[in-house]
């Protein structure tokens, strides 16, 4: 029951919908989370136990926070016990955060990581000549694990720091983590962003409503035209990466990146007007991370949320360990002031980019993609002063629309070859098909017309390139500042219902399904 299914968008939504509208205010906080389980049972069944122990731990642990402060009594302790009690009382508040995120944690490394670890202690098992190796066993993944995991996490730290208050609800609480416009492919939420709106039961508007189904339409017209379209061209290209090589792979890796772009993107777009029509706000993953200059950039503008979360709860923490400060201090004063940051800052945003690369996945390509990411920003940084000096010395105005084009380009290469690693099938395949692009290149790819039959026919192309006019136009007007809904908004009744009929009509005639295709799969619901 994906967003873009038959039974999502014409049984499942609507009904949830009605439902929603016809139940008392006070309850339709309970339809939510009936209609968010009857979501995740469609795809993992039984494995809902999973999130029903993060939902009870997290809600456990959570008020078990709150009832620490209600027993820290500084106002009756006498003055020469205050210090220890505090520190016993940050001691004791620090081991129930951590046994809440081990709980999480522990859940996620076994079902999605405990096979790739063991299989490469056993490669060095092997190595050694070892005896006995270790069983291996793959666990079923429930949908969203590794989104609603991180939501869990960043309830219990929040409660931690008291930016928020322990929720004793537990249908809230549960409805957070499971709310099912999120729970396939995020966005990554906080609980202060959602949470109040999710338990508010306000009816159903025209506004949201109207606006929401804009909003969805356009994320299925990127999923079904663009990413669904580009499907088996990719994976016939990234299936048998021996058979491929120069003008191909180069082609595989960006159409590859545009149709996660689409495909992510457009999940996304289905998910936020989902929830707009709920009159839930869902923060926004994506910001035209194509109209970036640097890779840094791109990345705050791509995943948004995900970014955002190991910002907060991994490179701020780690930054202010008592190591790192030590480390800036002792590399400002013998480096000085740029080059010590660097170095102090260098060991937080590691920990940031190893943990996006396995967050993504389980394979060796993953990490790859995470270190390719952390090498780049962290060269960027460091020679930005002399990139700066060069370009004052050239006198190169970095102003200029000739510069940031050349910062365009530069960070489209960036972006490809790391999806191309992202995409391949290991990290050997990926390095295979990347020394291919220089040994196998040849023009005679283009002119005789094998990129039309790798599964997409001229047709195909036309369609797809016209998606992508779509997109990109849809993205220049949003770097504006211009709502287009807003502005549909204000035409009258004719030309709004005109405008609907002739979407629909597009995705129609341009959508790709039926035989000759193989729809996607929604891409980051795998992660």
């Amino acid at each position: 029951m994906a967003y873009n299914s038959l039974l999502y968008l014409f049984i499942f939504l609507p009904v949830a919908l009605l439902a929603y509208q016809l139940a008392p205010q006070s309850f339709r906080y309970k339809v939510l989370l009936i209609a968010s389980y009857v979501f995740f049972l469609s795809f993992s069944g039984k494995l809902l136990a999973y999130l029903l122990f993060s939902t009870l731990s997290i809600h456990h642990i959570g008020l078990w926070l709150a009832s620490c402060k209600k027993d820290y009594m500084p106002a009756v302790y006498a003055p020469e016990d205050k210090k220890a009690k505090k520190a016993a009382y940050e001691a004791k508040r620090r081991r129930i955060l951590w046994l809440g995120i081990g709980l999480q944690l522990s859940i996620l490394l076994i079902l999605k990581y405990s096979g790739f670890f063991f299989e490469n202690f056993n490669l060095v098992l092997k190595a050694i000549s070892f005896p006995r190796l270790l069983p291996t066993m793959k666990f079923a993944l429930p949908i969203g694990i590794s989104f609603y995991t991180l939501q869990a996490i960043s309830y219990l730290i929040d409660v931690y720091y008291e930016k928020i208050e322990a929720d004793d609800n537990l249908g809230r609480l549960a409805l957070y983590l499971s709310f099912f416009p999120t729970l396939l492919e995020g966005p990554i939420c906080r609980y202060s962003q959602t949470a109040e709106a999710l338990c508010q039961g306000k009816p159903l508007e025209y506004k949201n409503v109207t606006y929401g189904l804009q909003r969805l339409m356009w994320g299925l017209f990127k999923k079904l035209v663009i990413a669904d379209r580009l499907n088996l061209l990719v994976e016939t290209i990234f299936d048998t990466p021996n058979h491929y090589g120069g003008i191909i792979v180069i082609a595989g890796a960006v159409l590859y990146t545009f149709q996660l772009y689409a495909d992510f993107s457009g999940c996304i777009d289905m998910s936020i007007g989902t929830g707009e029509m709920f009159g839930v706000i869902i923060p926004e993953n994506f910001r035209q991370p194509f109209f970036s200059k640097t890779a840094s950039e791109f990345w705050r503008c791509w995943h948004i949320t995900l970014g955002a979360w190991l910002k907060d709860y991994i490179f701020y923490p780690i930054s202010l360990t008592k190591f790192v400060k030590n480390l800036g201090k002792k590399s400002r004063a013998k480096y000085g002031k740029h080059l010590g940051q660097i170095i102090s800052s260098s060991v937080a945003l590691f920990g940031v980019w190893i943990l996006n690369g396995l967050w993504h996945g389980t394979g060796w390509n993953y990490i790859f993609f995470g270190m390719y990411y952390f090498v780049l920003i962290l060269l960027g940084n460091l020679l930005e002063p002399v990139i700066q000096k060069m370009t004052n010395a050239l006198r190169i105005d970095r102003a200029s629309a000739l510069y940031k084009c050349f910062q365009t380009v530069k960070l489209l290469l960036i972006v490809f070859t790391g999806e191309l690693f992202f995409r391949a099938n290991s990290l050997t395949a990926g390095m295979s098909m990347f020394l291919s692009i220089f040994t196998g290149f040849h023009w005679s790819a283009v002119t005789d017309g094998s990129l039309f039959k790798l599964g997409l026919s001229l047709p195909d192309f036309i369609a797809v390139f016209f998606g992508f006019i779509a997109v990109y136009t849809v993205g220049i007007i949003h770097e504006k500042g211009i709502s287009i809904r807003d502005r549909i908004s204000g035409w009258n009744m004719f030309a709004r219902w005109s405008f609907l009929y002739a979407a629909i009509l597009l995705i129609i005639v341009l959508g790709a399904y039926g035989d000759g295709y193989l729809p996607a799969k929604l891409i980051y619901a795998g992660f």
